[in-house]
């Protein structure tokens, strides 16, 4: 339930209506292709986990068959995916929130919501797991309320605000292509951004009880969730409305609830993609908490993002974390209206990254199982090496067609790589540096 709550955010329910305004139902294309990429990806995660369960997750993968410095990498690069992710969070908070309080401006909300999670995160492990597993089940409530209920309406013809919902609103405005192939490929960025933080599922194995058993039918289980959910929900809202009726600027459920007419129903709905973005961002803080004390346990991170409190919450990484997320109000002053997408544009570097560490750790993982160095899990990524090759390919796709973006904020994203790569290559050349060479020959022992 928190793979699933951290991955049904922000994405899904804001995200997709103003990709549906720019490139049309096929977003459906675009979601289903994105979705097959995290379907291998999350098996290959499967496979690194029940080789060795461990809190660090892919970080300590990437250490065990790259190198010292993968994990290093893999660990900040995460880390500017989250930090990314919720700016686009807070954000989304205060868009919702613009619903209710139009004359409120959007950085004072984007401040309040950052530090009520801040606060929820700094309470306890325990009561974090609770409060996301209801907060799943709310958007999870919802987004089944929405199929059963939109597919009655299709299925009925029902009038929405002057249109028939139908299964023609998906082809009969202008095709499956209607804005052109070129513009369909651009939405893969910010499909890819929709999907991340599935892996979260791997993250909470070294918390949780039993994972041999446990974590197959975990990501076996989000896997196929998370696609119904999504294709399902972008082809259903196809057929409720056409797709030039929805906007960047509230979300899409909101905008078809809205439009039914029936009072309080759109106010509802806000209410509930409100609370999922309060829970992503939620996600993002654990998950970022538990990957800086990793690096921090081995001198690549701020030692004060290792420290722990009494109630065994690492409140040094949330805490950084949370001042990164002050970015985000800021940007939420300058630029409301760019702020989103800029921050869901960086934010998709680090997903693709994370993507890739955990494809090629499960490569080298096969390698070693080949060469009879360590026993192959039972429970493995289907295909491989072929459908490795095949993700790594999609994602090396995704990363080069943000060059040739008509929007600015893609191509911020892709012209901040060489920075990113310079600011992580001087930093591992200096946490290498202070490292005694007797501890550094003792990583380098696990590099094949």
């Amino acid at each position: 339930m928190i793979a699933i709550g951290g991955a049904i955010g922000v994405g899904l329910f804001l995200g997709a209506g103003g990709r549906l305004a720019t490139a049309g139902p096929s977003l459906i294309l675009s979601y289903a292709v994105c979705g097959l990429a995290a379907f291998f990806v999350m098996r290959a995660l499967g496979e690194l986990v029940l080789h060795r369960p461990v809190a660090g997750s892919f970080v300590e993968y990437a250490r065990e068959f790259i190198g010292p410095w993968a994990g290093f990498t893999s660990g900040w690069m995460y880390w500017v995916n989250w930090a990314m992710t919720g700016i686009a969070e807070i954000t989304a908070v205060a868009i919702y929130m613009h619903k209710w309080f139009p004359e409120l401006p959007q950085w004072i909300t984007a401040l309040v919501a950052l530090f009520v999670l801040i606060g929820i995160n700094m309470l306890s492990v325990k009561l974090f797991g609770e409060l996301e597993f209801w907060f799943s089940v709310i958007k999870v409530t919802a987004i089944v309320v929405f199929l059963v209920v939109g597919t009655s309406l299709v299925i009925g013809n029902a009038d929405i605000g002057g249109t028939t919902a139908s299964v023609s609103n998906t082809l009969g405005h202008g095709g499956l292509f209607p804005a052109g192939f070129g513009v369909a490929l651009m939405t893969l960025q910010a499909v890819i951004f929709a999907y991340s933080a599935i892996e979260l599922v791997g993250i909470a194995a070294g918390e949780t009880k039993d994972p041999e058993k446990i974590m197959p039918r975990a990501i076996n289980g989000v896997v196929y969730r998370i696609a119904i959910f999504y294709v399902g929900s972008v082809l259903l809202l196809t057929m409720l409305l056409p797709w030039d009726h929805f906007t960047g600027t509230e979300s899409p459920f909101v905008t078809v609830f809205s439009a039914l007419g029936i009072p309080a129903v759109g106010d509802i709905m806000n209410a509930v993609v409100l609370t999922a973005a309060l829970s992503s961002c939620n996600s993002g803080l654990y998950s970022t908490g538990r990957i800086l004390r990793s690096l921090a346990q081995k001198g690549e991170a701020p030692a004060f993002t290792g420290r722990m409190n009494s109630r065994h919450v690492p409140y040094g990484g949330i805490l950084f974390t949370g001042a990164a997320y002050l970015f985000g109000v800021v940007l939420n002053y300058m630029v409301p209206k760019e702020a989103f997408d800029i921050a869901i544009a960086v934010a998709s570097l680090g997903v693709v990254s994370t993507w890739a560490t955990l494809i090629i750790c499960q490569m080298r993982l096969r390698k070693k199982a080949l060469a009879g160095e360590i026993e192959r899990p039972s429970y493995r990524m289907p295909g491989a090496p072929y459908t490795n090759w095949l993700t790594l390919a999609f994602l090396a796709l995704v990363i080069g067609q943000m060059a040739f973006s008509a929007g600015a904020a893609e191509r911020i994203a892709f012209w901040s790589i060489p920075v990113l790569a310079l600011v992580l290559f001087i930093g591992w050349r200096f946490v290498k540096s202070r490292r005694p060479v007797g501890q550094e020959q003792e990583k380098l022992v696990t590099v094949s």
